[in-house]
């Protein structure tokens, strides 16, 4: 899959699925964090021209970086700009209280002790950088960063196209132009990924100092075009190109990451939670960001899977409009949180990306099955617009969507593929048997929806298409399925 790694801690498909597509499977995974963040999908500075000379190693010409006043030293204001004051929780119960007169202290406190694993490899102090403030930055500088060979190609293999630069859809009709006004209203903006990106390289540097080699990066919609206003983010704690069990060894390395967060960082990290699923994660906030995020070890696929959404998002411009509403619909309903037996939000994208991709005269191609190339330095540079000769307005897509699920898709005997582009029939393995929705991973194959395990929460979700189908077509109005005011002002 990646020269010189064959295993990245997920299994392998079956030849069949090498053979149809290599390109996202061989997405850039090792790149430096910092850079890999800085790739911002709403970011209107990074120009394809900017992206070319930054991978091309000449960096006087770029752009400063400027980031909102925030630090996490002593001595300087703490701004959040216009991020939530108090927090708002991600669906979970904890009610446990937590202060926050607590006084802040550096992250790189010398006062504490850490347990320090690898020792083998330290990671030398000029190696641990902060945020940078400019593009001059020692992080910029390749050279600067230990590289985990094999995991992570380099950045100059892949470029992608900054959503920024689509041109929004044309909104005629009353639906529609609601659809465009929620979106405006709610899509991330740039300080709300300045203020992860700044905790996610403050979290690095400290977590280097018990996994020299180690790299957090920022994935799942903070970078992949659907991220909100009020999006969680995710991080992929990465320490070595072998696979990791995630039973074990996993669990084991977020133990000593939670203990961190619960210690030595407890005056910025509240309520660092292991949470033991199949893919286990360590819940917790941010203070100074007002952030709620999930981490875990060596989850590439969602390093991958990142890379293709964001593919997704950029080569139309109705499709990141159409995944917000949905979400925002889905989380008005109550039927976004797996872990409350419902969907998760990625579900939930590649439901709409299919449905995309499966009308009489798709939107969306399988990208997977259009780019098929065998060498990540064969990638090509940008992947251009996909140009459809559906010109379905917001308003019809929106409602088409809820149509299809709750009149057209057989949920019995049908799994939804997007790297097919098509309903599949459902597997007959132990990931789809007595499931009640079947939503392909798609580069590892496994079912992304398998948290709808109870019949009365399947019922409660189709039920929901249904309603949401009926009401639209007959009143093509937003604000029946959804409190459209309501939802803006929380964003």
């Amino acid at each position: 899959m990646f020269p010189n790694s064959s295993n990245l801690g997920h299994p392998p498909f079956p030849p069949k699925y090498q053979q149809q597509s290599n390109f996202f499977n061989k997405l850039p995974l090792s790149i430096p964090p910092a850079l890999l963040s800085r790739q911002q999908i709403i970011d209107a500075q990074f120009s394809f021209q900017n992206a070319e000379t930054l991978l091309s190693g000449n960096l006087a010409t770029i752009p400063a970086v400027t980031l909102q006043p925030m630090t996490y030293g002593n001595g300087s204001p703490v701004r959040t700009s216009d991020a939530p004051t108090s927090f708002r929780g991600r669906k979970r119960l904890s009610k446990q209280s937590v202060p926050h007169d607590v006084k802040r202290q550096r992250f790189h406190s010398h006062h504490s002790e850490t347990t320090v694993v690898n020792q083998a490899v330290p990671v030398p102090e000029e190696r641990r950088y902060s945020f940078p403030g400019s593009i001059q930055s020692p992080l910029f500088r390749a050279h600067s960063i230990p590289v985990l060979t094999g995991c992570v190609p380099p950045l100059r293999d892949a470029l992608f196209p900054d959503p920024i630069e689509t041109t929004l859809p044309v909104a005629k009709d009353k639906l529609s132009q609601q659809v465009l006004e929620l979106f405006q209203a709610c899509q991330q903006q740039t300080c709300d990924l300045n203020r992860k990106e700044l905790c996610r390289t403050e979290l690095q540097r400290e977590i280097q100092r018990i996994f020299p080699q180690s790299r957090l990066f920022l994935v799942g919609s903070s970078l992949n075009g659907f991220g909100t206003r009020s999006s969680d983010g995710d991080l992929c704690l990465v320490v070595k190109e072998e696979p990791v069990n995630q039973k074990t060894e996993a669990r084991h390395i977020l133990s000593l990451v939670q203990k961190l967060f619960s210690t030595k960082l407890s005056s910025y990290i509240e309520r660092p939670q292991l949470i033991r699923a199949k893919v286990p994660i360590v819940k917790f906030r941010d203070k100074v960001s007002c952030v709620e995020f999930d981490l875990n070890v060596n989850n590439v696929v969602g390093i991958r899977n990142t890379f293709l959404l964001r593919t997704y998002a950029c080569i139309e411009n109705r499709v990141r409009p159409l995944v917000l509403v949905v979400k925002k619909w889905a989380s008005f309903h109550d039927i976004n949180d797996a872990s409350r037996g419902t969907l998760s939000s990625y579900s939930l994208v590649l439901m709409v990306l299919h449905y995309l991709q499966t009308l009489p005269e798709p939107i969306l191609p399988s990208l997977q099955k259009n780019y098929p190339l065998h060498l990540v330095h064969q990638a090509p540079r940008t992947i251009p617009p996909y140009h459809s000769k559906n010109g379905s307005s917001l308003g019809d897509l929106l409602i088409g969507f809820f149509k299809y699920y709750a009149t057209e898709f057989d949920w019995s005997h049908q799994m939804i593929s997007v790297r097919e582009a098509k309903a599949m029939p459902r597997p007959d393995g132990i990931e789809w048997r007595n499931k009640f929705i079947c939503v392909e991973e798609p580069f590892d194959g496994t079912n992304t929806a398998r948290a709808v395990h109870e019949k009365q929460k399947f019922d409660i979700i189709k039920d929901e298409f249904l309603k949401s189908w009926q009401v639209l077509r007959d009143k093509k109005d937003l604000n029946c399925v959804l409190a459209l005011r309501t939802t803006i002002q929380k964003r």
